[in-house]
């Protein structure tokens, strides 16, 4: 949507000069758009959008770590697009061709230490135009007792992403459950094959754009039928 018909944020949540990221708007309680809301609040607009970047000082030890992050990698301006503090919780916005340098430099600079990647997780933002697929890494110092997040984007007509497994071996699964869910593609990951899905099944079941329901299912001589087949509510 146009930026000026986007409200402005209180001056405290604003991050150092970012416009609102408002991928989607909605109205009313259920966000009906076919039918007619009836819960009284059709009024009421919510706006999807990114979180702004945070303004330093982040507080804590989350100043030194990105000053030391910043300081690791070869061009910081452009691999670590924001940083963003919220629930108490640090999350790096990393660009996709910087993710695997900015990786290496969290886990071997002595000041950091992040040596575990617990997981890889996808996520599908449809509206998100240029950066519908995101990848997010989840980071353990267990020398410092500190947890970081990853955020690494890209997009849908271009679904590839560095892999990390050469850094941190834990997270050869769950780039392959990334990949299988999500469709992101990691690069030099060696075996990306799916890891729960059948090898020849169509698409990625977690998008949003995935069809709602499954295959047909038979038992004791009935047929269960995919849920969007079930039952039509424009009739």
């Amino acid at each position: 949507m146009s930026e000026e018909n986007v409200p402005a944020l209180p001056e405290d949540r604003q991050g150092p000069g970012e416009a609102r990221e408002v991928l989607d708007v909605r109205q009313g309680l259920f966000h009906a758009s076919t039918t007619s809301d009836v819960s009284g609040y059709n009024d009421m607009t919510w706006y999807v959008e990114m979180p702004q970047g945070s303004r330093p000082p982040y507080g804590g030890w989350y100043d030194d770590a990105v000053e030391r992050l910043r300081a690791g990698v070869a061009d910081p301006a452009a691999a670590i697009r924001k940083v963003l503090i919220d629930r108490g919780e640090i999350t790096l916005f990393i660009a996709r061709e910087h993710i695997a340098e900015v990786a290496r430099v969290l886990r071997d600079d002595p000041m950091l230490r992040f040596e575990w990647c617990s997981s890889v997780s996808g996520v599908h933002y449809p509206t998100d135009r240029g950066a519908e697929l995101h990848a997010v890494y989840h980071l353990l110092s267990m020398t410092h007792n500190r947890r970081i997040r990853l955020e690494v984007s890209c997009p849908d007509a271009d679904p590839h992403i560095p892999s990390v497994v050469a850094t941190y071996p834990t997270a050869d699964w769950h780039e392959r459950e990334t990949y299988d869910f999500f469709g992101i593609v990691f690069d030099g990951h060696p075996a990306l094959t799916r890891i729960e899905m059948p090898d020849d099944w169509p698409g990625h079941p977690q998008r949003k754009d995935y069809p709602l329901g499954g295959i047909p299912i038979e038992f004791h001589g009935a047929t269960n039928s995919p849920v969007h087949e079930r039952r039509d509510y424009n009739s």
